[in-house]
């Protein structure tokens, strides 16, 4: 069968209408909803928008809202008409068919059942008359009618082959209805189904919709079940995103475009087979592979900054064990930690160093199946990365995902071995530089991005990786709040952990400064022995984060440790946490440049982030920053 139409509103992304129009079409949408302010302010005239949608290869779905039309007294009733005659010549003009009216939210407006019957049917004739169709949607907080059960038996009564139906995901699922009667409803009833997840928020229904819808997927709502009663309709119209969502319409375009592409993939992907039979959009992605863990991290600094990160990382207790055979690349290691420093004069790392400095630009996650992790990401929209390869080296499969980033897909032992015994000349154990300090692993990293970034980096995860996205929570900051949330591979070798910033002066967004965009923030290691791989550290020279002393004050009065651990904890600097699962133990070193600072890490059995130590953590690293600011501006007067 055909693959589905796919449509998103207009008022769902930011920008002119030509550059939403643009956006749309790259991302692989093939129609659009057109929102009426988005034609109010267009240069051109409606035509010129027919021309425009032509030229992009989109169908124009419908224009809408049309509202307060159903039930209202004379002279207002007569009114109505006029305006929705004045629609239908601006339909014609557009060259779509559906005319989208929406429950009457008016104080004028009347109840009663009948009269809603009555204007819907003569507004279905007018329609027909013109060759187009009425579809009729239950806003959530519709005067009299809020039910989309309500809406369908009004359509039922008006019993006119030019009115339908339309379903929204957001206004169904918000009050919690039951969608047994909509399994039940004709397909061919249905005109138009719109989708939008949202987060679980305890607020009215009307700001609820209007600030925080999301894509499929990046909410909390159950919209695979409201798909499989779809499915029983047997609807084979278009599926439409509407999404209303301050943070959407100040992102890029493209990239908010590119999300609800993705996330329509993602949504048709986790249903069953006959259901995702029935709403193919495009062709089944690969299956998701299985991912072994983070098998390096790949950092860029220039020939003034390599030697400070190379001091960092000897201090850490790092080796350097080896150079890539026809790149200015080095490896570093540690336990089951592969740090690659590239210093290259060409190249993505090279044009990464220009934007954003020394800084982190990749990582590489071990995989089962490279090839199809790849396949995969290309089939979700991520782009392939092109990189030269010397003679007899391996081909390392990424991808450019968000913005400017970069993930590799790494066969760890493919047939002609690691690309560490391939492409690298390794020396010998006993060539290394610096002795170990007890670090075994890469625990999690830390990600930053702007806060209109953050859901699609969090959708991302979940339909390219398949990893789980815990719900979004605030940490509090000097100057603001922080937004964070937990990404994890299923078998938590990769942990993530997203923050974005909710305010200018926040830590996060003084982090995004000075990196000039996102990236990943930090690196925490883990180790078996925080407070024997602290003193190896302090006595390398690292310098760590010093913490409040009422901290610790506080942490004795809530979970009563013994004496020797508070002054271990103390003199260490050692924040700590504990869950019914266990203990937490983390350090944190001062930050490189203020962009890169890393993390050591013990878990006893204990699973979270330390979350409630944040605020202190970010309070301290703020102080930090601000001292360094004060003295560069006394330098620079």
């Amino acid at each position: 069968m055909p693959d589905m139409l796919t449509s998103i509103a207009t008022v769902s992304l930011g920008g002119t209408l030509r550059e939403k129009f643009e956006a749309i079409s790259n991302a692989g949408f093939s129609g659009v909803e057109i929102f009426e302010n988005d034609l109010l302010s267009f240069s051109g005239d409606a035509y010129g928008v027919r021309r425009m949608a032509d030229d992009f290869g989109l169908k124009i779905v419908t224009v809408q809202p049309f509202r307060d039309f159903e039930g209202m007294p004379e002279p207002q009733r007569s009114r109505a008409f006029d305006r929705a005659e004045h629609k239908f010549d601006l339909m014609e003009k557009l060259g779509t068919d559906l005319f989208f009216a929406c429950s009457n939210v008016s104080p004028l407006s009347l109840g009663g059942i009948n009269r809603a019957v009555d204007d819907l049917h003569e507004l279905g004739e007018r329609a027909a008359k013109r060759g187009f169709r009425v579809g009729y949607e239950a806003l959530a907080w519709g005067k009299h009618i809020s039910d989309y059960r309500d809406a369908w038996e009004v359509v039922r009564r008006v019993d006119h082959p030019a009115v339908g139906i339309v379903l929204d995901s957001f206004h169904i699922l918000s009050l919690r209805l039951d969608l047994k009667v909509m399994r039940a409803i004709p397909g061919e009833r249905i005109f138009l189904v719109q989708l939008a997840d949202a987060p679980t928020l305890d607020m009215n229904v009307l700001s609820w919709s209007r600030h925080y819808r999301c894509f499929p997927g990046q909410g909390r709502l159950p919209i695979q079940e409201f798909m499989r009663a779809l499915a029983a309709t047997n609807y084979g119209g278009p599926l439409s995103l509407e999404i209303f969502n301050d943070y959407f319409r100040t992102a890029a375009p493209a990239q908010i475009a590119s999300d609800g592409y993705r996330s329509l993939i993602h949504l048709t992907e986790g249903m069953d087979t006959e259901t995702h039979k029935t709403f193919a959009i495009a062709p089944k992605a690969p299956p998701r592979v299985h991912y072994d863990g983070i098998e390096f991290v790949e950092f860029v600094a220039n020939r003034d900054t390599v030697s400070d990160l190379e001091k960092i990382l000897t201090q850490l207790g790092f080796q350097n064990r080896g150079w890539h055979r026809s790149k200015k690349v080095n490896l570093w290691t540690q336990g089951a930690i592969n740090l690659v420093l590239n210093s290259e004069h060409k190249g993505f790392a090279h044009d990464y160093l220009q934007s954003h400095g020394t800084s982190i630009c990749a990582m590489g996650l071990r995989v089962d199946n490279a090839q199809q992790a790849h396949e995969r990401a290309l089939a979700y929209g991520c782009t392939s990365n092109e990189q030269a390869i010397g003679p007899g080296e391996l081909h390392i499969p990424g991808v450019r995902t968000i913005k400017d980033s970069l993930v590799y897909f790494i066969d760890r032992y493919g047939a002609r071995g690691s690309i560490w015994n391939v492409d690298f000349r390794l020396l010998q154990e006993d060539n290394a530089q610096a002795a170990g300090a007890g670090l075994l692993a890469i625990d999690h990293i830390g990600q930053i991005a702007p806060i209109e970034q953050m859901s699609s980096w969090a959708l991302l995860y979940k339909s390219v990786f398949g990893f789980d996205a815990a719900p979004q929570f605030d940490i509090p900051d000097p100057s603001g709040l922080m937004q964070s949330q937990v990404i994890e591979s299923t078998n938590r070798e990769i942990r993530v952990t997203l923050n974005a910033a909710q305010g200018r002066g926040t830590l996060a967004a003084r982090f995004i400064t000075q990196y000039a965009g996102s990236g990943i923030q930090h690196i925490a290691f883990s180790t078996n022995d925080i407070f024997a791989t602290l003193q190896t550290l302090k006595a390398n020279g690292i310098p760590l984060l010093a913490i409040p002393p009422m901290y610790y004050d506080d942490l004795e009065a809530r979970f009563g440790l013994a004496p020797a651990l508070m002054a271990q904890l103390r003199a260490n600097n050692v924040l700590y946490d504990q869950s019914n699962e266990g203990e937490f133990f983390q350090a944190y070193t001062q930050s490189l440049d203020n962009r890169i600072f890393f993390e050591i890490v013990e878990r006893r059995g204990y699973q979270d982030y330390g979350a409630a130590n944040a605020p202190v953590r970010i309070a301290a690293q703020t102080e930090i920053l601000k001292s360094h600011e004060k003295f560069m501006a006394r330098l620079e007067m």
